[in-house]
């Protein structure tokens, strides 16, 4: 899922003293888990109200290729006014030592920031995750909550890259890189029910998480929805009212090919067969459990 528009920027790469030089691969694209997301929208939320925007860590892995993916983040306290900024570096390592006992295998890949505001501080700052990140280059997200009049809500990546002849860590060019949010099936289920509108929004409550069946039944609708819009689109391009796209009818093929093949072998019944066996035999086992544990307590008394 695309989080940004495609941008193109100059990238110019001086090493000169002065500011931080990282000779590791530069990233090619960056992908964002949906907990470190919300960690940011939620520390956005708990800000002070004298604060315009919030920083912290980006933790997570490197691929060899130049992927990064985010997997968490933490809140960084900073202090921004118009003559200075300060970070409080002492903690952003504390917090980093704690979650490094816990998640070894992340690392520091980047920082993020709120709002679309990129100036001389967001420099200052780069230039100091990119000594936490060496020798690898410090990945900047940069989170629009969209609150602002005039500006749409989204997530861009960054890397920065000094100018100048004799560049400073204050001149900085920040390069957009590719940015998307992906999830995996485990996160789908608390994803869809964060998404979901209820009823009647003046008496919303905090509903439990659904149950499978009612999951299972959700999904089997969503699946029906998109195959309505998928012969929808398909009759609209044989009746010559949209032109048909080479990549949508490639996907389709690459999608629905194999799936025709098991249907027609059998493949879907045979799947389903075995989930409602499943699902009895789970049903028999907790029925024979409840007897048991009531035939203790009858002997007990």
């Amino acid at each position: 899922m695309p989080l940004g528009p495609p941008s193109s920027a100059i990238h110019l790469q001086n090493a000169a003293p002065g500011f931080t030089s990282t000779p590791g691969r530069t990233p090619t694209s960056v992908t964002v888990r949906p907990v470190a997301l919300f960690s940011i929208l939620d520390h956005y939320l708990r800000r002070n109200d004298a604060q315009d925007r919030v920083i912290g860590t980006l933790l997570g892995t490197r691929s060899e290729n130049g992927e990064v993916e985010v997997r968490s983040s933490f809140a960084v306290l900073h202090s921004e006014t118009a003559e200075q900024v300060a970070v409080d570096m002492e903690y952003h390592r504390t917090m980093y030592e704690l979650h490094h006992r816990v998640n070894p295998k992340e690392v520091i890949v980047g920082w993020y920031s709120t709002g679309s505001n990129l100036n001389t501080y967001s420099a200052l700052i780069q230039n100091f995750y990119s000594q936490e990140t060496a020798p690898h280059q410090a990945v900047h997200l940069a989170v629009n909550t969209g609150v602002e009049e005039g500006q749409q809500a989204g997530v861009k990546a960054f890397v920065g890259s000094p100018v100048g002849v004799n560049p400073k860590p204050e001149n900085c060019v920040f390069v957009p890189i590719p940015c998307e949010l992906r999830f995996n099936d485990a996160e789908r289920s608390g994803l869809d029910l964060l998404t979901s509108v209820p009823a009647n929004p003046a008496n919303a409550t905090f509903t439990n998480p659904i149950n499978d069946l009612e999951l299972l039944e959700r999904s089997l609708q969503q699946v029906s929805d998109m195959l309505d819009r998928v012969l929808a689109y398909v009759q609209s391009v044989l009746s010559g009212e949209v032109k048909g796209d080479a990549a949508v009818g490639r996907y389709l093929m690459d999608a629905l090919g194999p799936s025709t093949e098991d249907l027609e072998k059998g493949e879907f019944n045979s799947h389903l067969q075995d989930t409602l066996m499943v699902s009895y035999l789970a049903n028999l086992v907790r029925s024979q459990a409840e007897v048991s544990s009531r035939l203790a307590l009858v002997k007990a008394s």
